[in-house]
């Protein structure tokens, strides 16, 4: 949502910031709410004390004057008394009932009635709209009528001169200048926060000073990223009479987190009538059939989640429905309709799969509860998302009732009523793999081509070609006045979307286009450079560049723009385009640009002659010519809806979801769709309905449009006026969504910026009554929308309006493998096989073990080494071992060889992993690599039975040093403290340690020969570590002398060194050492006698 309403007090702090320079004192305020501290409250506002007060409750009540909800003129005491009486009270204003929590104390401002004036500023497509009246207070009565007004261009603004002339004439002239600067200046601020709408009544106007007394305001909540700084922290209270809840909270953070949409409303608590909904479309949808059907009184939420959430985010918010409707019993037990449209992009299995993990670990209450569930969806492998659907209702132990495309979107609403039956078999129409089949590639690579097909199959014509119908399209031909797309039509796409520009040739493909529509991308965060796509089988390079210049420069033929910039950068790459004459259609994808950006481009696209589609949609369709982006989902909905040959009908929608499914519609209903568009959800889209209906009134291809509007705004009424001046004579079946909104007790804002109803000529029902009235085909639901398109298009076939055309069988397109493998159509060998690391799911893996419970369970560096190494989780000791042998093997000082080659690396100016790497490669057996020779020496000697003194005779008879024992400074007599340290850890903790004991006996015999030769790091870590293998229960016999022979002893080296390595490197950076050079005198020279 854009416009969010702020609380009064919120508008009166940020005027105070922000409002300068006029006559206007500073509001003073106080802010109550059940937590707040009366001491600290007047502590921080002295003059509570001292001056007579206002106070009323703050929380978006209108008329609080006429309620009753106000107390003037009362001194603190009688203030406090006043909350007292009504704090978490109900209160009912209107058809709403909601508790008192948030209040706003004022100082009685002393005036008369002829000082109170009337402004309020409010924003539509063109212009804003300044009123004011010289009278206000509470019964100005309709001032709307009375008020005299000014609009003000986008983009331009106004003077006090001219405000006193146009706004002011009934003022007294002593206070014209005076109050003609506060609307100047409050006109800026309006503009430069982003104001939508900003009302106050009384404006208090005396010979000096200027008061705001009661303020109304809603600020575009979409530029956040401009104005937060400005603004501050903003709350944004819910709507008088439906309370906020944490969980809506919790979602609107992860929405605001997130690049999906996420959207919850709770409407009420104790419902049994749950849903979650994929789009914001059919969200609406989904509540007015449930409202139509008679379900209102217990709908117990609105809201949405669609632009492919990720799978975790689709858990954590299944998981907050399932909380909440698990938290009260119904005695008729509740249900929860699972649905949505046909998902142009978002992977429904892998959005269905967070859902299931949420079913699953709610399962005991679902029982418990009596709870029902019904879902319908469709689109990119919906297939996989069913069958995981029906496998979990197996086990959950609930009804759950599950259905794809083949069923009316909102069919399982009026099942999940009671209201229809529930089939117990639905029949399949059409499957993902429909496009693997082979065949129609035999067109030529329109671009050089990476690699040959091998395909020799005969031409293939195309649908158009044989059946006649929208004839002139074809091919190059002159595209007509009002066509936005045909055969021949180029786009460059802006941004690194290869997922939407491959949709995009395949498209093109099955519609038998003779060259790819995209010629190019912009992506201004690379080099240029050359990006691999597909065209059937065979690989095409599309240029990508940095500068939309050279894009446009050198691919003049391009005529469309597709922008998915985000949202933070769409204004000024459209604004970039349109700089270029050649660009005649911009689609803007993407969702959230502010609202006074957007009517920016809006006049700048008027004036330059630019068609914009969006913002906030998935694009738009010409079916056998050319789609915007993931417009039209996959492939097999595509040839399912029969979008790759044109047929009568012309849609256009606000939503990009429900296109989809019009799409389906249409196709099951009619020949099939000519032209389909979504405009886009926001309150201003780039185009509107009249935009697209009078291209397809003026298109001589169409033979009858279908009009999908919605709550909010008024442009449905420009489209009645049209029907019933004669402008629009074709077929127009129409229906506005939104229906439900009337039914409810307080305002709700449904998925789409733009569907909130401001007035009741904006409401759905008002509308579907005024197309009906001005001679549009208006069905009693969407339920019936079908079967009314489909009785105005027989209408049509028997005036041979329209004349059915036999099918032809487009070519099939390849699939990509990357699909084909996550639907499971083909398996193939694994290049890497892991065990002991994952990180594709919710969170990372480590041998099974998230990543969240190792740190809960701190199992700190050794932990993770058990886990990473082993794949089990070790005893506490044996991980403390761990940790030990890498603090006592970390250093050894500057003089041995590993820390040495890594001082000379880093002083020669090489970077750290070189000089790591230069470092580790000295590890084997001369410099601390005899932890695995050890290991081996001494298992081997004891597992042969060898007594000590044996085994040193036998090394000395084969002339073998004994590794581990040893060292060149320490001694019997001179011990290595980390010898002890180990030592005495691994004989205190270790439930056996043979090897250790064994080992020691052996020390004795070589220090009694020289008392250096005593067990060093190397031999104490070793023999210790084939203890731990062998006898701490966690290994076989087998496994542990597996894990000898490979090597993993060495390991604990390896990493303990790596740690002093680092720090050498790090040291002589800092110390700021130059290039090494070994001294002459440290070098003998010897060379050969002949040359001396």
């Amino acid at each position: 949502m854009s416009a969010k309403a702020i609380r009064e007090a919120t508008g009166k702090r940020i005027l105070n910031q922000h409002l300068t320079g006029t006559a206007a004192e500073p509001c003073r305020f106080a802010a109550v709410s059940e937590s707040t501290d009366w001491g600290e409250l007047v502590a921080e506002n002295p003059w509570l004390r001292s001056e007579k007060l206002v106070v009323k409750p703050d929380q978006l009540i209108k008329r609080r004057g006429k309620l009753g909800l106000i107390a003037v003129n009362a001194d603190l005491s009688a203030v406090r008394s006043w909350v007292g009486e009504r704090m978490g009270r109900d209160q009912t204003v209107g058809r709403a009932t909601g508790k008192l929590r948030n209040f706003i104390i004022e100082p009685f401002v002393t005036h008369k009635q002829d000082e109170e004036a009337y402004v309020c500023i409010y924003s539509h497509r063109y212009a804003d709209t300044i009123l004011f009246h010289h009278e206000g207070g509470v019964d100005i009565g309709d001032v709307d009528a009375k008020a005299t007004k000014v609009d003000v261009a986008v983009g331009a603004s106004i003077t006090a001169d001219e405000i006193e002339e146009k706004l002011l004439k009934k003022l007294p002239q002593a206070k014209k200048k005076m109050v003609a600067t506060f609307i100047e200046k409050l006109y800026q601020v309006y503009v430069d926060l982003y104001f939508t709408y900003l009302e106050i009544n009384p404006l208090v106007v005396t010979s000096k000073s200027i008061y705001i007394l009661d303020l109304a305001a809603k600020i575009d909540a979409t530029a956040d990223f401009i104005c937060r700084q400005k603004w501050g922290e903003i709350e944004y209270p819910p709507p008088f009479g439906r309370d906020a809840f944490p969980e809506e909270a919790y979602i609107a953070d992860l929405d605001a987190k997130s690049g999906a949409s996420l959207k919850l409303t709770i409407l009420n608590k104790s419902g049994r009538i749950w849903t979650m909904v994929a789009g914001g479309g059919a969200s609406v949808i989904y509540s007015d059939t449930i409202c139509d059907l008679g379900g209102a009184p217990e709908l117990a939420n609105y809201g949405e989640y669609s632009g492919a959430p990720t799978e975790q985010q689709t858990y954590e918010y299944a998981k907050t429905i399932l909380s909440l409707m698990t938290q009260e019993k119904h005695p008729k037990g509740k249900v929860l309709i699972i649905g949505g449209g046909i998902a142009n992009f978002t992977n429904v299995a892998a959005t269905f799969k967070g859902i299931v993990t949420a079913l699953q670990e709610f399962q005991p209450k679902l029982v418990e509860h009596n709870i029902s569930i019904f879902v319908r969806r469709a689109g990119p492998n919906y297939q996989e998302g069913l069958r995981i659907m029906r496998e979990v209702g197996q086990n959950l132990g609930i009804p759950l009732h599950v259905f794809g495309p083949e069923t009316h979107m909102t069919a399982i609403v009026g099942m999940a009523l009671g209201k229809k039956p529930i089939p117990s078999v639905t029949a399949m129409e059409f499957s993902t793999a429909n496009f693997l089949l082979p065949g129609g590639q035999n067109k030529e690579s329109p671009l050089q081509s990476r690699k040959s097909s091998t395909s020799t199959l005969a031409p293939t014509t195309t649908s158009r070609e044989t059946s006649g119908q929208a004839s002139g399209q074809s091919g190059d031909a002159p595209q007509r006045k009002g066509v936005l797309f045909n055969k021949s039509t180029k786009a460059i796409v802006w941004g690194l979307q290869t997922r939407a520009v491959q949709s995009m040739l395949d498209f093109d493909f099955v519609c038998c286009r003779t060259e790819p529509s995209v010629v190019a991308m912009v992506y201004p965060f690379t080099g240029d450079h050359k990006q691999k796509f597909y065209w059937g089988h065979k690989e095409i390079l599309i240029p990508v560049y940095k500068k939309m210049e050279d894009a446009m420069t050198k691919h003049q033929n391009a005529d469309v723009l597709v922008n998915f910039a985000s949202l933070r950068s769409a204004y000024e790459s459209t604004v970039d385009t349109m700089n270029y004459p050649q660009i005649r259609t911009i689609a803007i994808i993407a969702e959230g640009i502010p609202e006074n950006l957007t009517r920016k481009l809006i006049l700048m696209a008027q004036e330059k002659g630019v068609t914009i589609i969006g913002p906030a949609t998935v694009g738009g369709v010409k079916p056998g010519c050319f789609k915007i982006g993931n417009t039209g989902g996959m492939m097999d909905n595509i040839l399912h809806s029969k979008l790759y040959r044109p047929g009568s009908v012309a849609y256009v929608s606000r939503s990009g979801g429900m296109s989809n499914e019009l799409n389906n519609i249409v196709s099951k209903a009619t020949n099939g769709v000519l032209e389909g568009v979504a405009i886009g959800g926001d309150r201003y889209p780039g185009t509107n309905f009249m935009d697209h209906i009078m291209r397809y009134q003026a298109d001589p291809e169409v033979k009858m449009i279908v009009l999908l509007g919605e709550v909010g705004g008024v442009e449905e009424y420009d489209v009645c006026n049209a029907l019933s001046d004669g402008r629009i004579t074709k077929p127009l079946v129409a229906w506005c969504i939104g229906t439900c909104a009337g039914m409810f007790t307080s305002e709700v804002q449904f998925g789409h910026a733009g569907s909130c109803a401001n007035s009741d000529r904006e409401t759905a029902v008002a509308k579907n009554k005024a197309l009906a009235e001005a001679g549009a085909h208006v069905p009693s639901s969407f339920d019936s929308l079908g079967d009314l398109v489909a009785e105005v298009y027989e209408s049509l076939v028997q005036e041979g309006v329209i004349l059915p055309a036999p099918e032809v069988p487009p070519p099939t397109v390849p699939m990509d493998y990357s699909w084909a493998r996550e639907l499971g159509l083909i398996r193939k060998p694994a290049s890497f096989m892991t065990s002991i690391c994952d990180e594709r799911g919710q969170e990372l893996n480590y041998a099974g073990m998230p990543i969240s419970d190792v740190l809960k369970q701190n199992l700190g560096i050794g932990g993770v080494i058990s886990l990473l190494w082993f794949q089990r989780c070790l005893p506490p000791y044996v991980c403390k071992f761990f940790e030990m042998c890498l603090m006592v093997t970390a250093d050894h000082g500057p003089a041995v060889s590993g820390a040495h080659n890594t001082i000379v690396c880093a002083r020669a100016g090489k970077d750290l992993v070189s000089s790591l790497v230069s470092g580790l490669l000295t590890i084997g057996d001369r410099f601390g690599g005899a932890l695995d020779g050890a290991a081996r020496q001494f298992s081997e000697a004891y597992d042969s039975g060898l007594i000590p003194m044996e085994f040193v005779n036998a090394m000395r008879k084969k002339g073998q040093l004994i590794m581990g024992i040893g060292h060149r400074v320490k001694s019997i007599n001179n011990p290595d403290m980390r010898v002890k340290i180990i030592k005495e850890f691994v004989l205190e903790h270790f439930p056996s340690t043979p090897l250790l004991r064994y080992a020691l006996e052996v020390e004795k015999i070589t220090t009694s020969k020289k008392p250096n030769l005593i067990l060093n790091v190397d031999g104490i870590i070793a023999v210790s570590f084939v203890d731990l293998l062998r006898h701490s229960g966690s290994f076989t016999r087998e496994e542990a002398q597996e894990y000898i022979e490979m090597g993993s002893i060495n390991s604990l080296f390896v990493l303990g060194r790596s740690i002093g390595f680092i720090g050498h490197y790090m040291d002589q950076k800092r110390l700021k050492q130059g290039l090494y050079r070994h001294p002459w005198d440290d070098i003998s020279y010897v060379l050969p006698e002949q040359y001396n």
